[in-house]
């Protein structure tokens, strides 16, 4: 797995900050939430990786470049 950028990082900590909501779209992982959970940004670690709690109870991540969620509503 390659790493993102510095500046790619930056970038998604603008665009998905803390107390923002997300919707699941998409995690290959056994432990998933099923898609269309909704779920609080807590951050986005230096992976890229955007750190939710999800409204299930989960605390899985969303993993740059292999899992996809989209942003319901922003924290500006």
């Amino acid at each position: 797995m390659r790493f993102p950028s510095k500046e790619i990082v930056e970038n998604l900590r603008k665009e998905y900050k803390v107390g923002s909501i997300v919707e699941l779209v998409e995690m290959e992982d056994p432990q998933a939430p099923p898609i269309g959970t909704k779920g609080k940004v807590r951050g986005v670690d230096d992976t890229g990786s955007i750190m939710v709690a999800w409204e299930n109870g989960s605390r899985l991540n969303v993993v740059y470049g292999e899992d996809t969620c989209r942003i319901i509503s922003k924290n500006d």
